[in-house]
């Protein structure tokens, strides 16, 4: 079976399916079903393409990084410039297409889970241009660390509720969205920001955000006549990666890396490289957890890869060596985030300075003759706080 075929029957191998309450999964059916028949209507695509190109600002420009390239001394490295997107980041991708698909089944309010605030901040873009109440949970500790995305989303008219249990991060914030929405399934879409949870939203948000894979794809050929060598994505939850890696899912000669945050060398948010199966936010995966299967703390300096979990599409690829996950330190993501800033005038998103940090390295190993693709999953300009005076 060929990686574009998944899912089957709702999961990726023996990964992702619908571990939820009853409640749920009527819901998650009458999700299903309105995707399948939308996703081919040629009214939806066309009001999503035009919201993409007109309000979004797609497709977003892939750069040849010269000044870095020079740097690293070895094969050519292209940023896909996700950053550039209306917002600051690739969510803006998934929440336009989901707030479009629950417009067309008749919902009216929209609630979301937000991490480092990208996610949030675009769902309240999604709810406003689409006319949408919205509601985003957000971990207080991720709010302290990301105030101006919290203020972003209230002027966008969101209400933002700030989440005090548990690591007060996006894993809580996962788990009262959910049970929000378990109450309001009838008016409400749980807009999830990545490729994680009950199926069908690891393959809907997958499916948003391949824009970027088959932009890459067009681009690179038509600079460079033919296919890169390497993809590298930062992997919290995991969509931007996917989205970039999909579209090349059967090209063998195309090779991943997706980047996950190794913390502080003590604390890290690497479920791929050292977590275990678990069952976590309705899907089964690599999870970090304890010897007795609770879910561990996890710490990351860039609160968007803060996630015990990975979605279930990461966890087949790692499975089968499609892909291939390392984990960066936080001190090696600042030292990625102050050297794209300073070669090429461009300040990365933390979580995309950790793919930075990993692509010069592989940049150096691939050699001259090599191309690099990283995607720039989003701007550095809410992560000026955390790294000042590092």
């Amino acid at each position: 079976m060929k990686l574009s075929e998944y899912p089957k029957d709702g999961r990726f191998g023996p990964y992702g399916g619908r571990y939820v309450p009853e409640i749920l999964v009527p819901a998650l059916e009458e999700l299903e079903v309105a995707y399948e028949e939308l996703k081919e209507d040629p009214s939806f695509k066309a009001e999503l393409g035009e919201l993409l190109r007109d309000f979004a600002g797609r497709p977003s420009p892939l750069y040849f990084a010269g000044n870095l390239t020079r740097h690293a001394g070895g094969a050519k490295i292209y940023l896909k410039r996700e950053d550039l997107i209306h917002g600051g980041a690739h969510k803006l991708n998934n929440a336009l297409g989901q707030a479009l698909l629950a417009k067309r089944m008749g919902k009216r309010r929209l609630i979301a889970e937000t991490g480092a605030g990208q996610h949030g901040t675009a769902t309240a873009i999604a709810g406003a241009v689409l006319g949408l109440r919205t509601e985003i949970y957000m971990g207080a500790l991720d709010a302290q660390r990301q105030r101006m995305n919290l203020f972003r989303m209230e002027l966008l008219g969101a209400k933002v509720h700030l989440v005090e249990s548990g690591s007060r991060t996006l894993k809580d914030a996962i788990n009262e969205a959910l049970r929000d929405w378990a109450t309001r399934v009838r008016d409400t879409h749980y807009l999830v920001g990545s490729v994680v949870g009950p199926h069908p939203f690891p393959m809907i948000v997958r499916d948003f955000q391949s824009v970027i894979g088959h932009e890459v794809r067009e681009q690179v050929l038509a600079r460079e006549g033919r296919l890169p060598d390497l993809l590298v994505a930062c992997v919290g939850g995991g969509s931007n990666a996917i989205g970039t890696f999909f579209p090349f899912s059967d090209d063998p000669g195309v090779g991943f890396l997706g980047v996950e945050g190794g913390g502080d060398g003590v604390r890290g948010s690497a479920p791929l490289s050292q977590g275990e199966v678990g069952v976590l936010h309705g899907m089964r995966t690599y999870l970090l957890q304890d010897e007795w299967g609770q879910i561990a703390e996890t710490y990351s300096i860039a609160a968007g890869l803060d996630y015990p979990g990975v979605g279930p599409e990461h966890a087949l690829y790692r499975d089968l060596g499609r892909a291939e996950y390392v984990a960066v330190t936080d001190r090696q993501a600042v030292e990625g985030f102050r050297l794209l800033s300073r070669l090429e005038g461009i300040i990365p998103a933390l979580e995309s300075a950790h793919a930075v940090y990993a692509a010069v390295a592989r940049a150096r190993e691939l050699g001259p003759g090599g191309i690099v693709v990283v995607t720039l999953s989003g701007r550095g300009d809410k992560d000026l706080e955390t790294v000042y005076g590092l």
